[in-house]
């Protein structure tokens, strides 16, 4: 039987004395943790590298009503000096951060590993890699303990689909770059990870009722936020099931 979850029951934590930068924010995934943020107070920053992708995601974002709490920082942070000049120019004009959410990356699949091509190996491999690696490198030693470094990855980062050879290797590896953040600073800074099956999204025509939904994946973040005690830690949710046991045990959900 497919759990349910009725985000009204939701316990959104009080993270009004928190400021999150959430990379990937204009995304479908990062939609949802935009959404979720904005509900427990926080100030929300969302870099990205165009102001049409700003344009666009204000519009989706209108139903809800302009906040003073979201903000946009339009510029690349992609690789390593442009996710530097990036950290140093939000902490500059808005102040230290509390929190980082890397929700970067989207889906690829149709080839065999002995059909791509370089280019593709260049653009969901290393491109997205990058991203990633330049995004934790430039914030991570920024954080102050209280807070937290968090990663959103897909399920494919332990589990192999065929055809999608490029995002399962990428995937894998962020997984283990998140294992070893979280050695390599300790007790200094929290580090944790997300790991998602299917992820229900404006942009999803069809879906299974048990997929999670962007906004769950968004108060999952915001839990582990919340909770100093969780650090070095990996939420699996490839379901409903999952999902509603992650929110339970972060306290975010009524059991």
């Amino acid at each position: 039987m497919t759990a349910t979850i009725d985000l009204a029951k939701a316990r959104y934590p009080d993270l009004s004395d928190r400021r999150v930068v959430i990379a990937g924010g204009t995304g479908d995934v990062g939609e949802g943790i935009v959404r979720t943020w904005l509900k427990t107070g926080a100030h929300v920053i969302v870099p990205s590298r165009t102001e049409g992708r700003v344009k666009r995601f204000r519009e989706v974002l209108a139903e809800a009503g302009e906040s003073e709490k979201l903000s946009f920082v339009t510029g690349d942070y992609t690789g390593f000096d442009s996710a530097q000049a990036m950290a140093e120019r939000i902490t500059a004009e808005f102040g230290p951060v509390t929190d980082v959410i890397a929700s970067i990356g989207g889906w690829w699949q149709g080839k065999t590993l002995w059909e791509i091509s370089e280019s593709d190996w260049q653009r969901y491999f290393v491109d997205m890699s990058t991203a990633h690696v330049a995004t934790a490198r430039a914030w991570i030693r920024r954080l102050p303990q209280t807070g937290s470094y968090q990663l959103v990855l897909g399920g494919s980062a332990v589990a192999p689909v065929p055809g999608a050879s490029i995002i399962n290797m990428q995937q894998a590896a962020l997984f283990m770059m998140r294992q070893v953040l979280s050695a390599e600073v300790g007790k200094a800074q929290r580090v944790a990870a997300q790991v998602l099956g299917p992820v229900i999204t404006r942009a999803r025509l069809r879906y299974n009722d048990d997929w999670v939904s962007n906004e769950e994946v968004g108060l999952v973040s915001a839990g582990i936020a919340a909770n100093p005690a969780v650090s070095d830690e990996d939420y699996f949710a490839y379901d409903k099931t999952e999902m509603l046991e992650g929110l339970q045990k972060l306290g975010v959900y009524p059991k």
